[in-house]
């Protein structure tokens, strides 16, 4: 999750970059630029359309600054700008090639999830159950993989995904379990979900919870 800005130095970089600093808004784009491109690329599916998103991102967030105030964390904020641009690069795309959808890649975000040293095969497994969560995650609705990826994956809570996307908490919950639930049933087909929840457990602690 994207820290908050909490400490005098970071409100002072917001400051400066709302009255146009362009250093201090490119010291925010260092801090959070792995953050925005990971989410960007995990929900564009490709590393060239998910720099472009972030990159659509930032500028939105550069021109939106002197409007900025507060209402939500500065880090969620730039979440839902990351977000709209990625819903927009998406649509354009599905225009382009009905065929084609996002996708999960762990190498390109920096997100791998922790190896605690598996056996060969072991770690073949766990490879080939991520392609399949990956290739699960396809079939999904954008606005259902958006929430499930937010959630699973970038551990925001139902608050913040809420605002990051401007939905109430009530559509938060249940786009969250509709999106768990046609994941687990494309798992459940595909005879995969027992080891894919297992995996869940193993490399983030929990799986699956229920809200």
């Amino acid at each position: 999750m994207i820290t908050d800005f909490t400490t005098t130095q970071e409100r002072e970089l917001l400051t400066n970059a709302a009255r146009g600093n362009r250093d201090a808004f490119g010291e925010l784009v260092r801090r959070y630029e792995k953050k925005v491109l990971a989410l960007s690329n995990r929900l564009c599916g490709n590393p060239e359309d998910g720099a472009d998103a972030a990159q659509e991102a930032f500028v939105s967030a550069w021109r939106g600054l002197p409007n900025f105030r507060g209402d939500a964390n500065f880090s969620t904020w730039l979440y839902r700008l990351t977000c709209n641009a990625c819903t927009d690069l998406l649509r354009g795309r599905q225009r382009r090639d009905t065929h084609s959808g996002p996708s999960l890649n762990d190498e390109e975000a920096h997100t791998d999830f922790p190896d605690p040293a598996p056996s060969p095969q072991e770690a073949a497994e766990r490879r080939e159950l991520r392609e399949e969560i990956r290739d699960a995650l396809r079939q999904l609705s954008p606005e259902h993989r958006q929430v499930l990826i937010l959630r699973e994956i970038h551990q925001l809570s139902y608050g913040e995904i809420g605002e990051a996307l401007s939905l109430d908490g009530g559509t938060v919950k249940s786009r969250i379990h509709r999106a768990r639930e046609s994941l687990r049933k494309i798992l459940i087909e595909r005879g995969t979900f027992p080891a894919a929840n297992r995996l869940r457990e193993q490399e983030r602690g929990a799986a699956y919870e229920q809200s």
